[in-house]
């Protein structure tokens, strides 16, 4: 049986999870085929999802859709709270010298605009501190939750941050020579009061069009020759 606080999916979705992927993974089988096999094994995860009610994308993102998940210490921002962005890039550089330059966190305020400092503690745990208006800052202790070398890198806000947030980054080879889409998703519950101005002032209007331009700039440095 599925640990609770393995759980982030809520009873609903598993339902459907497992009535869906049952007849998706039955149809895929019928047609039997490569193609069908593979249809059948997508149905084959659906089920595996509602049966576990654990969603590894929802564990990426630090997010769940479980009511009463909310002082789950595995959760940073529930689900469909919050502010979601989600942006990619191409970049003419292979995924492992990209993944390699993220992971070294050192280097994330040389392309994020808003991040004063990145301090890392060890392997998995990092403080960042990012530039607010007037001279303030914002701080908040951050965890690495999943990481697949070469191909993602997952992480969440603490339970003592000022900022409950969630994010990941996706390194995906393109079919073109040393070029690879980097994708960005990111979860930000601005908390209330004055640090949450703080919080909404740093990312602006618009901050997918934040994101946009430190990718950008990530793409610029690491296609210097």
């Amino acid at each position: 049986m599925t640990e609770r606080a393995n759980v982030n999916v809520n009873d609903p979705e598993r339902w459907i999870s497992v009535i869906l992927g049952s007849a998706v993974a039955a149809y895929g089988l019928k047609s039997r085929s490569l193609r069908g096999l593979a249809i059948a094994a997508a149905g084959g995860a659906l089920v595996w999802r509602g049966a576990t009610g654990h969603c590894m994308v929802y564990q990426t993102l630090g997010v769940t859709s479980v009511p009463d998940a909310e002082d789950d210490s595995h959760v940073s921002v529930p689900y469909g709270k919050g502010i979601r962005v989600e942006e990619s890039v191409i970049v003419n550089a292979p995924p492992e010298r990209i993944y390699a330059f993220w992971r070294d966190f050192a280097n994330l305020p040389r392309f994020m605009q808003h991040l004063e400092s990145v301090d890392v503690h060890d392997d998995k745990r990092s403080r960042w501190t990012a530039r607010g208006p007037a001279g303030t800052t914002v701080s908040w202790e951050a965890e690495i939750i999943n990481e697949i070398p070469n191909e993602l890198i997952g992480w969440r806000s603490v339970d003592s941050s000022q900022v409950d947030n969630a994010g990941s980054v996706h390194f995906t080879p393109t079919p073109t020579r040393n070029a690879t889409e980097v994708k960005v998703i990111l979860r930000y519950d601005p908390p209330a009061g004055r640090l949450g101005a703080r919080v909404s002032k740093l990312l602006g209007d618009d901050p997918a069009l934040n994101v946009q331009e430190d990718l950008g700039r990530l793409r610029m440095i690491l296609e210097i020759p």
